[in-house]
């Protein structure tokens, strides 16, 4: 059986910046619960998406936490808003977590046993991600910072609306990267195939 809390504490550095412990370990739990119920062995085996699969969703998740936490700091220090940086590092490395789930299919031949009743693509990645985060307690701030796209939650918040903004970010960072094109260009290039 993979360590899989041992796994989440090395790949996830930016846990140490959640000051509220109890928040910081129900982070913890909702990516050990992902990992086991996807059938994964290694954290960092997780794609960052279906067709970019040289970056770890890891990376993705980790580059979207150092943002929004960066972001939240300069928005207090510049504008004088004060963002909860403890939900927006949490929220922000919580809303992959469903790539979980949702990923099986992509690389199903490293996965160990993945659990039929959570391991597919029929939930989006960010709603099952809430899902996780709602069921080992994150406080509703958290939860509610999880859905990244328009629509998916009716009230955004301060913290929602970093997360979304960090992950546009290193998402943008990422496609040109890899594949030269911006985000935009590959939601509406693959937005059909996946």
């Amino acid at each position: 059986m993979p360590d899989h809390e041992h796994q989440v504490r090395e790949a996830l550095p930016e846990l140490d910046g959640i000051e509220d412990t109890e928040l910081r370990e129900q982070v913890v739990e909702a990516w050990e619960l992902g990992l086991q119920r996807g059938g994964w062995a290694h954290i960092e085996d997780i794609p960052y998406a279906w067709n970019i699969q040289e970056v770890s969703n890891v990376e993705h998740v980790r580059g979207v936490a150092r943002i929004a936490r960066e972001t939240a700091r300069e928005q207090r220090a510049f504008h004088g808003a004060d963002p909860d940086e403890d939900v927006v590092v949490a929220a922000a490395l919580l809303h992959d977590v469903g790539k979980c789930y949702e990923y099986v299919d992509v690389v199903d031949a490293d996965l160990v046993d993945p659990d039929p009743e959570y391991a597919s693509e029929e939930i989006p990645h960010s709603l099952s991600g809430y899902a996780l985060a709602h069921e080992v307690g994150c406080p509703l701030a958290v939860q509610r910072a999880i859905p990244h796209y328009i629509g998916e939650i009716p009230t955004r918040t301060l913290e929602a609306e970093l997360v979304e903004s960090a992950n546009s970010a290193s998402s943008n960072a990422i496609t040109q990267a890899t594949m030269g094109i911006s985000l935009q260009e590959w939601v509406d290039e693959y937005s059909q195939t996946s």
